[in-house]
């Protein structure tokens, strides 16, 4: 198998992290050149690692799955206090701004991400279960309530970025973090991974 070259791993480094702001701020229709001037390359390397848009597409959810996924389980790993291992994971995410691209997750269910999506949704689990039965949070939220919660609040309104919004999402989301330690009569029904589609 031909060695890549480290210029070439740097190229598709570049390329994908200036993918995944276009997109997140310009939705799946951005225009690839765009991307390329993000990157600062030109189109046709763009075209030499990425066929079209639709393998762009997937990469770029693929990578921010798997960071999301990995989030999910060094929280797992790393905490004995599970409400901050659950703190820090939904502040990671935040930054991974997954929510922000979760329109191309519906879009892009191709092969691999099924899986990405089980090892976040299982891990996100075992967190809010360990905080649950730590006694540190209410009994009656799922981590679909908490993943829906971090979705809603740290996508930007329509023709904002996420730019406009990060000065206030963790602000935001420490807020929901600390609501869930309190008691008190929730309306409805815990959310579902369902819900979640």
């Amino acid at each position: 198998m031909p060695t890549v070259r480290a210029d070439a791993l740097r190229n598709r480094a570049r390329i994908l992290a200036a993918a995944t702001d276009v997109f997140a701020e310009h939705g799946p229709d951005a225009a690839l050149d765009d991307i390329a001037k993000r990157a600062a390359i030109g189109n046709a390397t763009v075209y030499r690692h990425f066929a079209d848009r639709t393998s762009l597409l997937h990469e770029v959810v693929r990578c921010v799955m798997t960071r999301t996924a990995d989030a999910a389980e060094l929280a797992v790993e790393s905490s004995p206090d599970p409400y901050a291992a659950l703190c820090g994971f939904v502040h990671a995410v935040a930054d991974q701004r997954i929510t922000i691209l979760c329109p191309l997750l519906s879009s892009a269910d191709h092969a691999g991400l099924a899986d990405l999506k089980q090892r976040v949704i299982t891990a996100v689990d075992t967190l809010v279960t360990a905080a649950q039965q730590a006694g540190e949070i209410r009994s009656d939220v799922s981590f679909a309530d908490v993943l829906m919660s971090l979705a809603q609040l740290t996508r930007p309104p329509a023709g904002r970025s996420w730019s406009d919004v990060e000065p206030f999402a963790h602000r935001s989301l420490q807020i929901y973090l600390d609501g869930l330690r309190v008691d008190s009569d929730l309306p409805g029904r815990p959310a579902t991974v369902d819900d979640l589609r």
